[in-house]
């Protein structure tokens, strides 16, 4: 037995958040019966899935990869779009992003079709810590590291509190573990600066390394094991 939401995250399509979505909205069918709630259904029982007339395919295996995403590359798949990250890593089996880096950012961005796991990576209550180095246009005063620190009203909300540490005269470094729609960039126009180049360097224990802007590669078992021992430890504290 397993909840139908999950069968659907597992198969890859996407992650299980959206495929309740799409469950709620009628999209999703069992043996051609429209499937309104996400129940659990026995899998050895069950003929077909269906999302908007298409078959759901074969569970694929398990993949995770580490992308160091380009300035202009947009975290979808739209075939209508060509900045979409369609056509960007070529993988025999189809991987959706954990999370978003807009557009006008660069640097890591993990992908899998392990949609549990892109849940645990998600939940915003584990606060997963996030780090980024950033530029604006003009040098940083004295206070910067502090005001932006203690949290900044955006959104209608204060940020929570992270750590930021300045490298250069007009760079610093953020570690964030909330992911407010382009967080960083509405901070710094907050408090007057405009941001140049954003890069996330890191989430959680994994890095960019030496991997090069615009490649990919698998997350190795070692990192994967890690990761799972912090996702683990993070569930237990909240």
């Amino acid at each position: 037995m397993i909840r139908l939401s999950k069968s659907i995250a597992d198969s890859g399509y996407c992650s299980r958040r959206q495929a309740g979505r799409k469950i709620y909205a009628g999209d999703v069918s069992i043996d051609g019966k429209p499937a309104l709630t996400d129940g659990w259904i026995d899998k050895s029982h069950v003929r077909s899935i269906t999302i908007n007339g298409q078959k759901l395919a074969p569970i694929p295996p398990k993949t995770y990869l580490i992308y160091n995403k380009p300035v202009g590359v947009d975290c979808n798949y739209s075939s209508t779009n060509q900045a979409s990250l369609l056509g960007k890593i070529d993988h025999p089996f189809r991987v959706f992003p954990i999370g978003r880096l807009d557009k006008d950012s660069h640097g890591l961005l993990l992908l899998t079709n392990d949609g549990e796991f892109c849940q645990q990576l998600m939940h915003p209550d584990y606060h997963h810590p996030k780090t980024y180095r950033v530029r604006v246009s003009e040098s940083l005063k004295p206070d910067f590291a502090e005001l932006m620190s203690a949290g900044v009203e955006i959104l209608k909300t204060c940020t929570k509190p992270c750590q930021v540490k300045q490298t250069h005269r007009d760079e610093f470094e953020i570690v964030l573990t909330q992911g407010l729609n382009r967080q960083i960039r509405r901070m710094c126009k907050k408090l007057g600066y405009c941001v140049t180049d954003l890069q996330r360097l890191s989430i959680l224990s994994l890095n960019l390394d030496r991997l090069e802007i615009g490649q990919w590669r698998d997350i190795q078992s070692d990192e994967l094991d890690t990761l799972r021992m912090a996702l683990t430890s993070k569930a237990d504290s909240a």
